[in-house]
């Protein structure tokens, strides 16, 4: 009777002590079969909220630090731009910016980043130039693209390859000034053919907000088709040329050299844009961030008190069963 009585107590005893932990499968598929006895089953669940709170904390330090990088920039070109718009009115005054005018030919540039993570601003050029590609293509009608930057071109090329004319890239890897552009300008009118060039832009208006603009750049003969009719730019006929040079030599250098101008404007108009524009997203994605570390500092809190509470359990059910 008593050995009866020890093996019924032995087998009491031994059984808490002894049996297996329930194997939670998230844990299982993590952990291999040989090490889950040496780890505990809900350590793992709080470890992989410990992990993720250090990589949301490490992707919140990243965004501010753009967010100050962005900032830095955009003061360094803001005064810029603000300048070189002095410098495109003039001829505006003179040659005209006339969307409406009825060409065969038309290259429309567009102007982008050559980076990301600045909102939409890239895809909103895109979106206008495909509108105005579409707008002043037909019939008798031809309609290219010229892209100014590594996003709009990544864009236009899956579904607009064969009508891209030239594409130029990092133009922003060096500080921008009036000569790199002027460069880029000439390049342009030296390999496109073109009555008009639509200039598609992002103008600065504040940190939050930038609006989507086209200027409009017409040929000589265009201009001076245009001043012969009358309209807009037939004040032209009221101007003396002075000099050896003709009224269509005249032309030619102003058309260019307005170009230069529109296009020095554009591209630091869309740099503006960019750094304001990287600024707020940087800014949205700390905040973010700041939600998502609050959210799974409280999963991380009620996890660990479960577990804790869990193991209380366990110990004291251990022990009632020890004294029973």
């Amino acid at each position: 009777m008593a050995m009866a009585a020890l093996r019924r107590e032995g087998r009491r005893i031994a059984a808490p002590i002894i049996s297996p932990r329930p194997i939670n499968p998230l844990r299982s598929s993590i952990v291999p079969s040989e090490d889950q006895s040496f780890l505990g089953v809900r350590s793992v669940s709080t470890q992989i909220v410990r992990n993720r709170m250090k990589s949301v904390k490490n992707i919140q330090k990243i965004t501010k630090a753009m967010k100050m990088v962005a900032a830095s920039k955009l003061r360094a070109i803001q005064s810029k731009t603000e300048n070189s718009r002095g410098l495109w009115q003039p001829f505006t005054a003179l040659l005209g910016d006339l969307p409406s005018v009825d060409v065969k030919k038309t290259v429309v540039v567009t102007i982008s980043s050559d980076k990301g993570l600045c909102g939409g601003i890239n895809s909103t050029s895109v979106k206008v130039s495909r509108g105005l590609k579409k707008l002043n293509s037909g019939p008798d009608k031809e309609s290219k693209y010229v892209i100014v930057g590594e996003k709009a071109k990544a864009q236009l090329v899956r579904d607009s390859k064969n009508d891209i004319e030239l594409a130029l890239t990092e133009l922003q890897k060096n500080p921008l000034n009036y000569t790199q552009v002027a460069v880029l300008a000439d390049d342009i009118l030296k390999n496109v053919e073109y009555d008009a060039l639509r200039i598609v832009y992002n103008k600065f208006q504040s940190v939050v907000q930038f609006i989507p603009s086209v200027s409009t750049i017409l040929s000589p003969e265009i201009v001076e088709r245009e001043s012969e009719a009358g309209g807009q730019l037939g004040e032209l006929d009221s101007y003396e040329v002075e000099g050896a040079e003709t009224k269509s030599e005249v032309l030619q250098n102003l058309t260019e050299f307005q170009f230069s101008c529109v296009m020095f404007n554009a591209v630091l108009e869309n740099a503006c844009s960019e750094q304001g524009a990287r600024m707020s997203a940087m800014d949205s994605s700390s905040r973010n961030a700041g939600e998502m570390l609050d959210r799974l500092t409280l999963t991380y809190n009620r996890t660990r008190q479960a577990t804790i509470t869990t193991e209380l359990i366990e110990i004291i059910s251990g022990a009632s069963a020890l004294e029973g």
